[in-house]
């Protein structure tokens, strides 16, 4: 962290995700401007966003449907590449509105800063574990796959 006086701090955009992404449900869309650039492109599992509208948007869905989404980052590591900056591994806990269950998934992100903003910002992990298995039936059949294929 940069410190411009005795009294102030100045956050760096890797600080502002680490604090936003600590409890996601205590965020506001305005927040995502803070450290997604306007042409952020934010990839996981599902599908890609363009823009940070879309990001917003995809926000406020995950917002409405998540009593509890907390991201426990163990590591930000910077990355020498030509378009990856950053590594972050983390673990999510997720608790949806409408279940009981409690679901905690690891992960990890790769991130791209420009100008103290996030323009990349990529997720990888296990769907299945995320949401197939927590499917009556369908999650009986990933397990069963997923097991099969581990002999």
């Amino acid at each position: 962290m940069q410190v411009h006086n005795k009294s102030e701090e100045v956050m760096t955009v890797l600080d502002r995700f680490s604090s936003m992404y600590a409890d996601i449900c205590q965020i506001t869309l305005e927040d995502l401007a803070s450290i997604y650039a306007v042409n952020v492109t934010f990839i996981d599992p599902i599908t890609t966003h363009h823009g940070l509208g879309d990001v917003q948007h995809y926000f406020s869905h995950l917002l409405e449907q998540a009593e509890r989404c907390e991201f426990d980052i163990a590591m930000i590591a910077p990355v020498e590449s030509n378009s990856i900056t950053h590594l972050v591994n983390w673990t999510m806990t997720l608790k949806l509105k409408q279940s009981d269950k409690l679901i905690t998934l690891d992960g990890n992100t790769q991130l791209t800063v420009q100008d103290d903003m996030i323009v990349y910002h990529k997720d990888y992990y296990d769907l299945g574990e995320m949401v197939y298995e927590h499917i009556p039936l369908l999650g009986f059949f990933v397990k069963k796959i997923k097991k099969r294929l581990a002999k």
